[in-house]
């Protein structure tokens, strides 16, 4: 479970044009009891998708690729944004209407594992002054149920130093955790009472090898790029 920044466009009730099934839109309360609104990400939010990704604090861009990012580039936003089909792969934006007009606070998505149809990796991202807030709490319940059709267990992966990650996934449903490599944790969550899918791996290794794949999951950045960060 990675971060992302979120989209600066207000909900829209429509669906769009041709998507394969209704698009999510819609009203949502925060923990702390802020009215906010949610609504599926659109092929058209990709250059402020790049925009708003830099406006995130270098800690909350380490957490979503766990390493340093300093930009999305174009191969990530194809991924990212282009490759949303509101099925296999959705992601939902969620924000505030404020005086000052509709302002997008946190994003998420969940994408199915093309070799892994059981499976679906996840990843939530709320701006830096909205966390703590129950963002990311209203999105999480929200992508499980509008997870892609016949997935049973979430595998992802999060930051040893991101425990708020952890705990949201554990909330979600039964979940076991391998320390994969130095800093990152392999987590796999059952959402439909099917128990382990996975044995434990040896030392150092990945959970399942679906998980160094970035281009299969929320994650585009290379595990190479990852490591030469942490060299």
């Amino acid at each position: 479970m990675s971060h992302e920044p979120a989209v600066p466009e207000p909900a829209s009730p429509e669906p769009a044009s041709g998507s394969p099934k209704p698009q999510l839109s819609g009203p949502v309360t925060l923990r702390d009891g802020t009215a906010a609104w949610v609504r599926a990400l659109r092929p058209h939010d990709r250059s402020t998708l790049a925009h708003e990704y830099e406006s995130l604090s270098p800690q909350s861009r380490r957490l979503r690729f766990m390493a340093s990012v300093p930009h999305l580039t174009n191969a990530m936003l194809d991924h990212l944004v282009d490759d949303v089909d509101g099925v296999e792969h959705v992601a939902l934006v969620l924000g505030v209407t404020t005086p000052q007009g509709p302002e997008p606070v946190g994003i998420g998505r969940i994408l199915r594992y093309k070799d892994l149809p059981e499976a679906a990796d996840l990843a939530v991202t709320v701006k830096d002054d909205w966390q703590g807030r129950g963002v990311a709490s209203a999105l999480m319940p929200l992508l499980v149920e509008h997870r892609p059709p016949g997935v049973t267990y979430l595998l992802t992966e999060v930051s040893a130093h991101n425990p708020a990650s952890l705990a949201m996934l554990r909330r979600v449903g039964p979940t076991r955790t391998h320390p994969s490599e130095p800093g990152v944790i392999d987590v796999e969550v059952d959402l439909s009472d099917g128990g382990v899918r996975h044995e434990r791996p040896g030392p150092q290794e990945r959970l399942h090898p679906a998980l160094a794949v970035p281009h299969a999951r929320c994650q585009p950045l290379p595990r190479r790029d990852r490591d030469r960060d942490r060299d």
